[in-house]
């Protein structure tokens, strides 16, 4: 059978599995829409977790990133494997005893100030909506190769899609078809890896065949560090970043976990503390699954698609690079003349999106209407190479199906997530404890609805539309969390001097400047710049450790020189750090 007929039979069996899922949890309360009922096992809590956690980014994007940068995309494995550290041991606990399941709900009563929740509720939007057009953009990716349309419809499908699940079930629908989606996308990463490690060095274990030998004898590294010299890249396994750099985007990474409330809310949909620790021990497991495979399949797409593609004639081409210039996501122009593919260092495009006329070439291929005269003659998104890798290494026809509802389900089980908390943050953080306090549970829901049905279309504008590739554009995301929330959470559990004027102050602050940095940067607005007009030498997406250094140092000045919390204030911060007595998550 072709591609196409076992990507529609294998998404299809996956999304009817979802969809029946969505409709036998379907919420009926608001305790089962925002904490699932508080009934959920550790280990499907767990495995949800690790589905929420592995978006896009995770499994489209970030292999494809590092695939590109080599040893500096390890910032990525670094950063997020952190952060899932920290927010299990370091936030977790003390904010399940707390009590609160959102973040914006966590900081209006610790300091005391619907002011204070207010400027917390629009940095949750923010954070969340940079964040889901990172999954939005997964989605559009996946389906505009397998069903060959534009990357704009594949985005509509995947609006479509991701309605019913947040829609229908909330939290409970979401958690449980997480569990079906962490099983599909755990399988989907690991087959072809399992494949492609077994057909070049002979090793099955993807993780020991990154490091293994060909048939040649030579090492799979030191080969690809070899083909890197001849078309004029660094070597593969050395980083171009600085020291600095790196320092600041892993920073920015892990403490900006702290901040993404969609992961901090299910340690509310499990009974009990012990069983929130258990889970995240499962999650923990479960996720280090696919991130200590991710640089192996990185080394091996490269490899592949180097001695795929360079030197070779455009009418000899595999079928598979043809379906993805269909979409837009790979581009070729032949400067010089002679019908072949050069693949060498420099950029065709300058870095920028090709933009295509309406005519073909005398070969056949898309004619690009701003390409430069640079030398390079080939363009990749980053984003297609977890996707692309099984054809580029001609596995079965089924392998390259199953790794596209791999990715259907990592983007799908975070984006419902993300959509999840933006609702809760309309719904309940701002409508029913703000401005509408007698609100009915009905008249909640219908709000929490009506907010995702609203953040369905922005965010799917912003996937049509994102600052970057999926995984950079994620990282920008964590980059807003960590200069805003989580100076205000940290200093909130362990400072008891910390007051509602230095919490304000910070977070206005820190999201100010990491919202400027980014849209000067990356956006090219407020006259743009280039990389060596960085401040500090720090790029957008590290920029999130600046503005926490500034949140924090502000907070901390503020608060010493403004009034002192109340005293039952400082007897919450107190009780919630002994970990006995934690009750239920408190929906209202």
């Amino acid at each position: 059978m072709s591609v196409q007929t076992w990507t529609w039979i294998i998404v299809g069996i996956t999304f009817a599995l979802y969809f029946g899922i969505a409709i036998w949890a379907r919420a009926g309360s608001t305790k089962e829409f925002y904490v699932a009922g508080g009934g959920v096992s550790p280990l499907a809590n767990g495995m949800a977790t690790a589905a929420d956690w592995m978006s896009a980014a995770s499994f489209i994007s970030m292999a494809g990133i590092i695939s590109f940068a080599g040893y500096d995309g390890s910032v990525y494995l670094l950063g997020w494997t952190g952060g899932y550290v920290l927010l299990a041991l370091l936030l977790a606990p003390y904010l399940r005893k707390f009590g609160k399941f959102t973040v914006p709900d966590f900081i209006g009563d610790r300091y005391y100030s619907n002011g204070a929740r207010t400027v917390a509720i629009i940095c949750a939007l923010i954070v969340s909506f940079t964040y889901v057009a990172g999954q939005m953009r997964g989605v559009g990716i996946v389906f505009s190769q397998f069903l060959q349309v534009e990357i704009i419809w594949g985005v509509a499908i995947g609006m479509c899609i991701v309605l019913v699940f947040a829609f229908l079930g909330g939290m409970k629908g979401i958690t449980y078809t997480q569990v079906a989606q962490y099983c599909v996308l755990i399988f989907a990463f690991m087959v072809p890896a399992f494949f492609i490690s077994f057909q070049m060095t002979g090793d099955v274990i993807p993780q020991i065949g990154m490091g293994g030998t060909l048939e040649d004898g030579t090492y799979l590294l030191d080969k690809l560090d070899s083909l890197h010299t001849q078309l004029g890249f660094k070597e593969y396994t050395t980083g171009s970043k600085s020291t600095w750099d790196v320092f600041a985007i892993t920073l920015a990474l892990m403490v900006g976990t702290a901040g993404l409330p969609h992961v901090i809310v299910r340690f509310f949909t499990v009974p009990k503390v012990k069983d929130a620790r258990k889970s995240a021990g499962y999650a923990l497991f479960l996720i280090a699954i696919l991130y200590t495979t991710a640089p192996a399949i990185s080394v091996f797409s490269r490899t592949n698609l180097i001695e795929t593609v360079s030197e070779t004639k455009y009418s000899e081409i595999p079928e598979w690079f043809k379906n993805w210039e269909n979409t837009g996501l790979i581009a070729w122009t032949d400067k010089n003349g002679d019908g072949k593919i050069q693949y060498i260092a420099g950029n065709a495009l300058d870095g920028k999106k090709p933009v295509y006329t309406e005519t073909r070439g005398i070969y056949g291929e898309r004619m690009i209407a701003n390409a430069s005269a640079a030398r390079n003659e080939l363009y990749v998104d980053r984003d297609i190479m977890v996707l692309a890798n099984p054809e580029i290494a001609g596995l079965p026809n089924w392998v390259i199906a199953l790794v596209a509802a791999g990715g259907l389900a990592a983007a799908l089980s975070t984006a419902a997530g993300l959509l999840l908390v933006i609702s809760t943050s309309i719904s309940h953080d701002l409508i029913k404890k703000q401005i509408k306090p007698d609100i009915s549970d009905k008249g909640e829901l219908m709000w929490a609805r009506a907010s995702i049905f609203v953040a369905i279309l922005i965010s799917g504008y912003f996937g049509i539309n994102p600052p970057g590739f999926v995984a950079a554009t994620v990282a920008l995301a964590f980059g807003l969390a960590a200069a805003s929330f989580f100076p205000a959470i940290i200093l909130g559990i362990f400072d008891k001097r910390m007051n509602k004027e230095g919490a304000i102050s910070g977070m206005v602050v820190g999201i100010i400047l990491m919202l400027f940095y980014m849209m000067k940067y990356k956006l090219d607005m407020f006259g743009g710049g280039t990389k060596e007009d960085w401040w500090f030498g720090t790029s957008p997406e590290g920029f999130g450790t600046v503005a926490m250094i500034v949140n924090v140092v502000i907070s901390l000045v503020v608060s010493r020189v403004t009034a002192a919390p109340p005293k039952d204030v400082v007897d919450i911060v107190e009780s919630i750090r002994i970990p006995s007595g934690a009750g239920e998550a408190s929906v209202h």
